[in-house]
């Protein structure tokens, strides 16, 4: 099967992409790709999800610039975007972040893309990099945890949590920057219709450093494969979401997204 090397532009430069899509093409690599839409509301971000599940697609080049992640909107998207794609091909699924220079000393990628490369669109290795990645099997990142979101139009956009090898006590998700107004319990991988919610908790106050988190609590035990929904309302900034737990010495993972 031939590799192919998806590209997402957040900037609509042409000139700029087909100069990195021919750069590309030299060392043997199909391209394809898309101007990014920056329209949380209508869930623009999954227009690329298919592209980027579809098997022969091995490596994801994000071209942009700093200044364009600083946008919350668009951070919040690529981080969206991000996790489908990590839920589906696992956490090694190469990226590589391609500014049109160097990145300022301490410049922060949100966590689901803390992991790319950072290549800048310029640099002679981008091309050589890229072949490298596009060409190395897929690792095995072992987590205690699966993260994926569905956003389904008209119905709302949807996280889910759940654990990948050990059994949860029940389930916590908590939102910064947002709320949450539905939750459910099913087979990962889609929203369930219905289910029996055992003990349910809302509008719970978790506490983390400076900041506050709205969270929503279930105690159904949930075996690998089971997994914790809840519907979100607004554009959280960060996620935190973990087994139940009811001291305060709860073990929870926080992710940043913008």
């Amino acid at each position: 099967m031939s590799k192919r090397v998806w590209i997402t532009a957040l900037a609509k430069d042409e000139a700029k992409i087909a100069g990195l899509m021919g750069s590309l093409k030299k060392y043997g690599l199909a391209t394809d790709g898309h101007f990014w839409v920056d329209d949380i509301k209508n869930m623009a971000w999954q227009a690329a999800a298919e592209e980027l599940l579809k098997a022969d697609t091995a490596l994801w080049i994000i071209a942009g610039d700093n200044e364009d992640l600083k946008k919350t909107s668009l951070a919040y998207g690529l981080s969206l975007l991000a996790m489908k794609v990590y839920a589906s091909k696992g956490e090694s699924f190469p990226v590589i972040f391609a500014p049109a220079a160097d990145l300022p000393a301490g410049f922060e990628m949100p966590t689901l893309l803390k992991g790319a490369e950072i290549i800048p669109s310029s640099s002679a290795s981008l091309g050589v990099k890229a072949v490298s990645l596009a060409n190395t099997p897929l690792k095995k990142i072992e987590k205690e945890y699966r993260l994926n979101v569905h956003g389904l139009p008209g119905i709302g956009l949807w996280l889910e949590a759940g654990p990948s090898s050990v059994e949860w006590q029940g389930a916590m998700f908590g939102v910064h920057g947002a709320e949450i107004d539905f939750h459910g319990v099913g087979p990962s991988n889609g929203v369930p219709e219905r289910a029996v919610l055992e003990y349910a908790q809302k509008g719970l106050k978790i506490q983390l450093g400076e900041d506050e988190f709205t969270a929503w609590a279930i105690q159904n035990k949930l075996e690998p494969g089971m997994s914790y929904y809840v519907r979100v309302q607004g554009m959280p900034d960060r996620l935190l979401f973990g087994p139940y737990a009811q001291t305060e010495e709860a073990e929870v993972h926080v992710v940043r997204l913008c």
